[in-house]
């Protein structure tokens, strides 16, 4: 005899799950002793947003869910930002969240919650345990739900008194999703079609890739000359040093870059979905129906076709047809495209921007000087735009952001990237008001002998809402000015190292610094709040 939390954490082991994250809640305080002695490592941060937004980032990293726990009410409303991130970004990810007994339940109980509606639109399934001998059943369908077609968040409830009931019960076995396949005969019409056009490009983007998939990427790409840009935050997705690579698809990309996309003749879609950011606002394409031939690959049906109608759509992971498909190319040359390559070195090259701090020359030198797996997470505003501008990524998952445009991302996933890879350089490069979002988890890093780099760039300002109302209300700024604790001292409240910046030439030495510490460094940035973008200052 079990009780159900012990049962549910036996679900997990059967599962392969090493690591969950979670914040302590009354509601599952079941699940947290089955937790004791379990084996599996329990990281408990600060707040639930990020703790979601960490098993999110552990999903991103390893293909397989990332596990949170949270508890009812403000806990799971809290955890909802990490959920929505997991949707969007197609991350495969499990939240298991506290719920009043089931006696209890349509009272408005203290905390209630009903799941079902508030996560309905944020994840592929949304269930509640209510019988204890179900619980094997609801967690091996979560796994397979997580992970299957297009991945993404599941949410499980669970009612107090069935996590501490106790029952005899069978364990499910490990999941075992259906697998995808695709055939030799259609990948070669494929092939054929890239072959046949005159001004061919593919966009690649969405879950599901490997390392083993970015290497056939450059070869499949370099076989037939294919010219590769990124969709938004996929940028590592293809060594960026590749002579086929040509830059980032997305929000404001390289003119002459979108004006390529725009007269493609034969556009290859692999793996990204054809939303907002991809289609650069719905701009790069015609909507319903593009007048370059689309050919969309994708693990969900569902998507293809969605906005844009595909001359020929495959319904199968980005990785399974790379795999066939480098097979088909062997021996085939094609010359890269060195006018579209060209055209993405001179994007590379810095523009002076505003400030005795430059952006442009900061991401420059940490492009130099990080390792080649150093992964450098980050979250939304326009302190990114630098980052996704003038940093060469040069290996698979090394860019962890989330393609949601979620503020507060960079820290807890930098948590969870150095937890996976404490081997490996981690950096978090976020904005003044990203990083308050969740600064919090730098505790959570220091507990758990995480360490980790936080490059902060502090203007003072909202920049991106900032950079949005010049544009539309000129000189009439409103609600984006903030007052900053210093950052820097932050980081030696926890015992860490701290470094303020003020002149671009300084940031050497104190990355170095940071790279030699043992423990965690802050790095502040002081830039000025005129420099809101990489191509245009606030005037």
């Amino acid at each position: 005899m079990r009780h159900g939390g012990k049962i549910l954490v036996d679900q997990l082991k059967i599962q392969g799950v090493e690591r969950v994250f979670c914040v302590p809640g009354e509601s599952y305080l079941a699940a947290l002793d089955g937790l004791y002695e379990s084996g599996i490592e329990t990281i408990v941060g600060r707040q639930e947003g990020g703790v979601a937004m960490m098993a999110e980032a552990h999903g991103k990293l390893t293909g397989a869910p990332g596990i949170a726990f949270v508890t009812r009410g403000p806990g799971a409303t809290s955890a909802s930002a990490g959920v929505h991130v997991a949707f969007q970004d197609s991350t495969p990810m499990i939240l298991f969240v506290g719920q009043v007994a089931s006696d209890q339940r349509d009272r408005e109980a203290f905390q209630e919650v009903d799941y079902r509606q508030m996560y309905g639109p944020l994840a592929k399934w949304v269930a509640e345990i209510d019988r204890i001998d179900r619980i094997p059943e609801y967690v091996s369908r979560a796994f397979h739900v997580a992970v299957s077609g297009r991945p993404g968040p599941v949410v499980l409830s669970l009612p107090e008194d069935m996590l501490s009931a106790r029952a005899d019960v069978l364990d499910a076995l490990p999941a075992n999703p259906a697998q995808q396949m695709v055939c030799d005969e259609v990948i070669r019409e494929v092939i054929d079609c890239l072959k046949r056009a005159q001004r061919p490009f593919v966009i690649v983007g969405g879950s599901g890739w490997s390392t083993d998939a970015a290497r056939n990427l450059g070869k499949f790409v370099g076989a037939l000359g294919l010219p590769v840009g990124a969709s938004f935050r996929c940028q590592d997705y293809l060594d960026n040093r590749h002579p086929n690579y040509v830059g980032d698809v997305a929000i404001a990309p390289n003119p002459e870059l979108a004006e390529q996309v725009q007269n493609s003749d034969c556009l290859l879609i692999l793996g990204a979905r054809l939303g907002e950011m991809t289609s650069s606002g719905y701009t790069l394409f015609d909507v319903p129906n593009p007048k370059q031939g689309l050919i969309h690959i994708h693990a969900d049906a569902d998507e293809i076709g969605r906005i844009y109608r595909p001359e020929f759509g495959l319904v199968c992971r980005a990785a399974d047809f790379l795999d066939r498909a480098v097979c088909l190319t062997k021996g085939i040359t094609q010359q890269s495209p060195a006018v579209a390559r060209k055209s993405y070195e001179t994007w590379q090259e810095p523009s002076p921007t505003p400030g005795a701090v430059k952006m442009e020359q900061i991401i420059h030198h940490l492009s130099q000087v990080l390792a080649e797996d150093a992964i450098i997470a980050n979250g939304a505003g326009n302190y990114a735009a630098w980052l996704h501008r003038y940093f060469c990524y040069k290996s698979y998952r090394t860019q962890l952001a989330p393609t949601s445009g979620s503020m507060g991302y960079g820290l807890p996933a930098a948590v969870a990237a150095k937890l996976n890879h404490p081997d490996r350089e981690v950096i978090c490069l976020a904005g003044d008001g990203c990083f308050q979002m969740t600064m919090q988890e730098f505790g959570t890093a220091v507990q758990y002998g995480a360490k980790i780099i936080v490059i902060v760039v502090n203007n003072g300002v909202y920049g991106t809402i900032r950079m949005h109302q010049q544009r539309d209300y000129p000189d009439r700024p409103s609600g984006t000015t903030m007052l900053n604790p210093d950052f820097a001292t932050l980081a030696t409240c926890y015992g860490c190292s701290g470094e303020v910046v003020t002149k671009t030439q300084d940031f050497e030495a104190a990355f170095a610094r940071a790279q030699a510490s043992e423990t965690s460094t802050i790095i502040e940035l002081r830039t000025d709040p005129a420099a809101v973008s990489p191509r245009t200052p606030i005037t």
